[in-house]
């Protein structure tokens, strides 16, 4: 068997169903394994595109994804891929080609120093060097995305540990020449043939590792619940914030919400916990949560750090008592030590949790005593959803400045969210359009929503569909694009349109970085470098073979949303182009 193939096939032992790659001659015989071995190939059109893709298999399933590159520069590609993934803590696999095992630093094609570039961004790395490590390096690398703090390992395939035996040593038999006469022709010779007999050793028998293995990561303790226990008996004003680290275990996340609602604690949702307790349960809050932190006098932090999302502890005040549970020892400790800290994973924590709290009435969603503080809270919500809907009054907005019309995209989002159905997944990508979003549309139900995560990164939108709509087929996937961010990965319409994947890209069309131009131009009085053109991105979508529209009022908007969803249905991708007035929605959104 040759090293293509049985990574493939250790791979498909592991639970994989898809990889995502760009295609190269270093990487070629891993993908035709696939190919075999049942694992679907998608092919993307950026390197970064398949990694961002195999990010969102992660989060979705909870299989570390796989993605697969060629060496060096389609390596260096994927570097913003990787980082996010190791920030966001999702599981996944990058394979790596790389130049043949005795030409490393001689100048071979795309030949750099892999390892010493991922070092930092990965949790773990290996380097197959012989044909029966194979099985072996991909357990680890599984083990590893998984276990502790999950993230992105590397795993580096040299060309000559791929292709078959035969046509190897025939490649390093010219290198050695046929009839080597000099005495150095006749030490490079034998050199070579000890380095392929060696490389090639015991690959007639080793066969792809089944056992997928235990994910070691750290448990909590009796004492902890009974300490958190406690805290919560005596609390006045509760509230959890929960955190995307909670959905590591994805198949879990529907008893992940249970236990919140047996829990009975107003809750915040952020990154991939957006949904987990669907659209409308009496627990979510959505708005003014900084009030809230101040306000309550025990804070549990699920999954959470205390980071610039917090204002690094600052929002939670300091008589509350804080409650941090979390894998990671760092972010459990990050800037503000807990009253109460958790070396665990939240999910198995508030479970075990939920699990000894006390049964309420079904009509009584928090515990009496608590019952005022969830109405104040709630109360709030609802003035923040009605002062909402009085910027969306305006169906369309003219700009003051230039007299150009464009849709109120308040207003957009308001109209669009009834149109959802249960089904649907939200892909966010960009800044202020999306932003908009964020407070205006709701996420469906648990694991619905994607977002880069602490990163901010730009460009997640194509892979993320792509992996969203890999998973759940059925699923009604959307990406929110700003129209700056949508450049980094529309020509992955192109993979949507020949892997008979329909998704549905809605660009908020403003020409202009608008995020970045509205503090900039009020603060600098200068748009250097923010501003864009009304592009035909939905021209661009047709052009790789996706359908779209360009849609410059609410009520061409609205019929043209039924039209998108319909060619969904049949198969084909759709891109509305929607071009969008400028608001106040989000003034002051900059972070430090």
């Amino acid at each position: 068997m040759d090293g293509g193939q049985l990574i493939a096939r250790s791979i498909a032992a592991q639970g994989v169903r898809f990889a995502f790659t760009l295609c190269g001659g270093h990487i070629s015989p891993i993908l035709s394994g696939f190919k075999a071995n049942g694992v679907r190939v998608v092919d993307v059109r950026h390197e970064a595109n398949a990694v961002f893709a195999a990010d969102a298999v992660a989060r979705l399933t909870g299989v570390p994804g796989v993605a697969a590159v060629t060496a060096g520069p389609g390596l260096t590609n994927t570097i913003t891929a990787v980082k996010n993934a190791a920030m966001a803590q999702s599981p996944l696999v990058l394979l790596g080609g790389s130049a043949p095992t005795v030409l490393k630093g001689r100048g071979a094609l795309q030949d750099i120093d892999q390892m010493a570039l991922m070092q930092p961004l990965v949790k773990w790395m290996g380097s197959v060097k012989r044909i029966k490590q194979i099985p072996g390096l991909v357990a680890e690398a599984f083990r590893q995305a998984r276990s502790g703090v999950p993230g992105p390992v590397f795993l580096e395939c040299p060309i000559d540990v791929l292709y078959p035996q035969a046509l190897v040593r025939e490649w390093y038999g010219d290198a050695a020449g046929k009839n080597p006469k000099t005495i150095g022709q006749k030490l490079l010779k034998r050199y070579l043939n000890w380095h392929l007999d060696r490389m090639f050793s015991g690959s007639d028998a080793v066969q792809p590792a089944t056992d997928v293995g235990t994910v070691p990561y750290p448990g909590h303790t009796g004492s902890e619940l009974q300490r958190v226990q406690r805290a919560l008996k005596g609390a006045e004003r509760p509230l959890i914030l929960v955190g995307s680290q909670c959905l590591l275990d994805a198949p879990s996340a529907e008893g992940l919400a249970k236990a919140l609602r047996r829990l009975g604690i107003p809750a915040y949702l952020s990154g991939m916990a957006r949904g987990l307790l669907g659209a409308a349960d009496p627990l979510l809050l959505r708005h003014k949560r900084r009030n809230a932190l101040k306000e309550a006098d025990v804070v549990v932090l699920a999954g959470v750090p205390s980071d610039f999302r917090l204002d690094y502890g600052n929002h939670v005040r300091r008589s509350a008592k804080l409650i941090g549970i979390n894998r990671s020892r760092q972010d459990l400790n990050l800037n503000r030590r807990p009253d109460i800290g958790v070396l665990g994973d939240p999910g198995d924590f508030l479970r075990a949790l939920a699990a000894a709290a006390p049964e309420r009435p079904a009509d009584q969603p928090v515990r009496a005593a608590w019952t005022g503080w969830l109405e104040q809270l709630r109360a709030r919500d609802q003035t923040r959803e009605a002062n909402i809907d009085s910027q969306a009054e305006q169906a369309d907005l003219v700009s003051a400045e230039s007299g150009t019309r464009g849709i109120n995209p308040v207003r957009l989002f308001r109209e669009l969210n009834p149109m959802l159905p249960e089904n649907s997944i939200l892909v966010a990508d960009g800044g202020d359009f999306v932003g908009t979003a964020a407070y205006t549309l709701h996420a469906r139900g648990p694991l619905t929503w994607l977002d880069p995560g602490a990163f901010g990164t730009l460009g997640v939108g194509g892979g993320f569909a792509l992996g969203a709509k890999c998973v759940r087929p059925d699923a009604e996937v959307w990406i929110i694009w700003g129209d700056g961010s949508s450049a980094y990965s529309l020509a992955e319409f192109d993979t949507f349109a020949r892997h008979g994947l329909p998704v549905i890209g809605l660009v908020g069309n403003d020409a202009c970085w608008a995020q970045i131009a509205r503090d900039q131009v009020e603060i600098l009085q200068d748009d250097v470098a923010v501003m864009l053109s009304h592009s035909d991105y939905d021209r661009v979508a047709q052009g790789y073979g996706g359908a779209g529209s360009r849609v410059d009022s609410l009520e061409q908007f609205m019929a043209a949303v039924p039209q998108a969803q319909r060619a969904a249905r049949e198969g084909h991708p759709y891109l509305l182009n929607a071009i969008i007035g400028k608001t106040e929605f989000r003034k002051g959104s900059i972070s430090m």
